[in-house]
This record gives C-alpha cells, structure tokens and sequence, in this order.
C-alpha cells in the first residue's frame, strides 16, 4: 500500500521539469490521496537530509510555465561515488547505504526519479538494491532512445530557431558568415531540427565529422549564385574529421572543470582565414535550457508525470515512462540507459537536408 512518495530532479535542468513536478503532486495526492515529498538538489538533499519539502497542489501552484525545477538540481552528488574531503585530499565513497537509511527514515515507499541517463542510472542501481524506483526522461538534447521524444527538446529546438531568424537579418546586412553554437554532446538533433527550420545553410553535428573545406566550398558556390551571407548551426560536440571534440577548462577552487564548447570559434577562424570573409560567432548555451516551456513540453511533460505516478500505484518499478507512436507507455530503465539515439547520417532527416540544399560539412549522399 503507497501512502508516501518522494520526487527528485537531477542532470542539467530543462523546460518542462516543474510541469512534471506539477502533475506529480496533482494526480498523487488528488486522486490517489498520497503524502508527497520533494527532494532538492539531487541525492544532495536526501544525504544531507537538510532538502526535504513536502508538496502539495497549493504549493505546486502557478510552476507549470516556469522553467527551471523548484526543486533544484545538480550534475554531481553520485551516492555511489560521492566525493568527500579528508584532510587535503579527496576521496570518493559509495553513500548508497545512507540514501536507504533516509529514505525509510521519511517513510518514503517509492521515489520517482526526473533525470537523463546519468541520474537514470543511480535509479538502476538504487533498484537493485531494494528501492522502489519510476524514472521520468529528461533531457534537451533528446538522445535517450527508448522514448520518441523527451520534454525540454521542443523548447531549445524553439529557441534555436528564433536565435537564426535573429540571426539572418544581420548577416545579410552586413554580408557575414554566422555561426550558431547549439548544445548536443553526442547527438545533433537541436542543431539539424532548428537549422532546417531556420533556414541554415550549413549544419555541423557530432554524427558526421566534416571538413572545412567542403564548407568552404559550399559557401563559394552560394557567393557565386547572389549569396552574400551563410549561416552556419554548428552542435558542441561536432568535430573536424580527425580531430577530437572542443573542451574548456576552468578552475572552481581546487577543482577543474572540463565542458564542451569552442567549435563555433574554431570553425569561424578556420573560413574566415579560408574566405577572407567577416565571421561572427553566437553561443547559444543555457539560453537553451532556461525559459518558459512551449506547450508541447508543458503537455508532455503533464502525461509524463501522471504516467509515473499511475506507475507506482501499479506497482511498476523499475520503469520509466515514455513516447511510442503518440501514445504514453513504459520502458524497464535498464533497457533506457546506456543507448544513446544518434542522428543517423543516412538517415531520413539527413537526406532531407541534403536535398533542401544544406551542407553537412561533406558531400551529400543523396
């Protein structure tokens, strides 16, 4: 018998999360009548037991179009690899134990978990170890493959695509190439959805290396016809054929931190030098990710969440809802993590690109 559930969000944040925490709480304590509790900050909150709220529909009132989650969230905090100070060093410990010890100490009888593949995977574990666990898929990059779509990618596709409307009118003014740096680590579907949706001529993701020199090539032609200006959608985790992915690297105390990014600006030296043209370099980042949701992810991120919640009232742990042919099912999360969906490079969406006329940084297939 559920009389108690706890919910937490972790990974990057995206639009849609507190509509997912919305229909959570709604459809938990409305019509199954349960006790809801929120965990802030990740498995931060439960280990230090210091991030506990209760939820209930008053205090989920008005989140459904704001971004962010109310509950906070982080990309560290690994109860399996929990990073401590002793001393002047730094240690990593599994905590797994004291999440158990938490949890029952709540009363909690199953968590639901709103993550992607890396907060998906503690759930996998935390499961094995006798937690009851639903999983929620999230992520902006939409690369999880047991689900069509995930919430949060309407959004930065939506975002992207403005960012190139904005983006045309003064590359044609000023007869530049415009670069756009989109997110996508491993899969380029922000930059292929919003390049062909934007009018891009040239879309670069981590699927298909390129070469600059067929860019450079593609860019002439278009100069040659009456173009003057080129607009470029470039993924941060595309490469040059040969060359390795672009990371930064930055200090936060003691710590160094490694992120993606600078492949806008290496493309941009790159042609500038090639076509002695004039290049500009917009990174779009966490504009992506912040904002109000679209209300394609808001009803998304809405069945998701009362899916999970019907999940535990079944008694289907260890699942994570999903999108099938429009229809909102279940996966076993084991199944769900670890596969990434990649852009196919001869796929149908490549094709089509190809045969709009936009070049993929190589020859087209078509």
């Amino acid at each position: 018998m559920i009389k108690k559930i706890a919910l937490t969000t972790g990974g990057g944040d995206c639009p849609g999360l507190n509509a997912v925490i919305r229909a959570v709480v709604r459809s938990a304590v409305n019509f199954y009548s349960w006790e809801v509790l929120g965990i802030q900050d990740g498995f931060e909150g439960l280990l230090s037991m210091r991030g506990i709220m209760e939820l209930t529909p008053f205090r989920v009132r008005g989140i459904l179009p704001r971004g962010g989650t109310i509950l906070g969230t982080t990309n560290r905090g690994n109860p399996f690899k929990y990073t401590v100070k002793v001393g002047d060093k730094v240690e990593e410990r599994d905590l797994s134990g004291r999440v158990l010890e938490n949890l029952a100490l709540l009363g909690v009888d199953a968590l639901i978990m709103i993550g992607g593949d890396g907060t998906l995977t503690i759930g996998s574990e935390l499961m094995k170890m006798g937690v009851n666990i639903v999983g929620v898929p999230k992520t902006i990059d939409n690369d999880l493959s047991a689900t069509e779509v995930t919430f949060g990618f309407n959004t930065a596709v939506t975002t992207a695509t403005e960012a190139l409307d904005k983006l045309h009118t003064t590359a044609e003014s000023h007869h530049r190439i415009m670069i756009l740096e989109v997110m996508g680590r491993t899969a380029g579907w922000i930059a292929l959805q919003s390049g062909i949706a934007g009018g891009a001529d040239i879309i670069l993701i981590p699927e298909i290396p390129f070469d600059l020199d067929i860019v450079a090539d593609s860019i002439k032609r278009r100069e040659k016809k009456g173009s003057k200006f080129s607009i470029i959608v470039v993924a941060e985790g595309a490469a040059p054929k040969g060359e390795h992915t672009f990371f930064k690297e930055y200090k936060i105390g003691e710590r160094t931190v490694k992120t993606l990014g600078g492949i806008g600006q290496y493309v941009s030296d790159v042609l500038s030098e090639k076509l002695s043209m004039e290049s500009r370099v917009t990174v779009l980042g966490h504009l992506q990710r912040g904002g109000s949701p679209t209300t394609y992810d808001r009803f998304l991120a809405t069945r998701f969440g009362i899916k999970a919640v019907d999940l535990v009232a079944e008694g289907k742990f260890g699942m994570m809802v999903c999108l099938r042919a429009g229809k909102i099912e279940s996966a076993p999360i084991e199944e769900a993590i670890g596969q990434i969906k990649n852009v196919d490079p001869q796929g149908e969406v490549v094709k089509m690109a190809e045969k709009l006329g936009l070049n993929l940084g190589r020859e087209p297939i078509v």
